[in-house]
């Protein structure tokens, strides 16, 4: 699995400390760290997004202070699905359910212990079209695609 990690300035911490437990497993293949400095929570969800939808991600990671900015900004990329999750519950329903390929933690929200735990399981989660949210996923795609 390719995933992409960023953050802002005050999301760093925290995306580091994820940055370093995804290269150390062994269901990562590629981690791309897509933040600088000076970049902004909207820049950097937005750039993490593209390449989720355009297919040189898989999957990404963003931090900023609650989650809640970078996954907004994330959504804004047409077919991006993004989640903000800070306990086991929501990051099941986030990937299982509603197909979130983007998960937006909060450094000033989540213990570092806690995020690292989240994103153990958020790596072995997938998706099954064919299962009760699977209409209501399609039904999301239609609306946002104008059909």
């Amino acid at each position: 699995m390719r995933i992409v990690v960023g953050a802002p300035s005050n999301g760093v911490a925290l995306k580091d400390e994820i940055k370093d437990l995804l290269e150390k497993d062994d269901r990562v293949s590629e981690v791309v760290d897509i933040s600088s400095p000076d970049t902004t929570y909207p820049a950097v969800s937005v750039a993490a997004a593209q390449q989720v939808v355009d297919g040189s991600a898989d999957r990404a990671v963003l931090v900023c202070g609650t989650g809640v900015g970078t996954a907004i900004a994330a959504t804004k990329v047409t077919g991006a699905r993004a989640a903000t999750a800070h306990d086991l519950v929501t990051v099941r329903g986030a990937v299982e359910n509603y197909d979130a390929q983007i998960l937006c933690m909060g450094q000033n929200v989540i213990a570092p212990a806690h995020a690292r735990a989240l994103v153990d399981l958020w790596l072995d989660l997938r998706h099954d079209p064919s299962g009760f949210y699977g209409p209501k996923v399609r039904e999301i795609d239609e609306f946002e695609s104008g059909a």
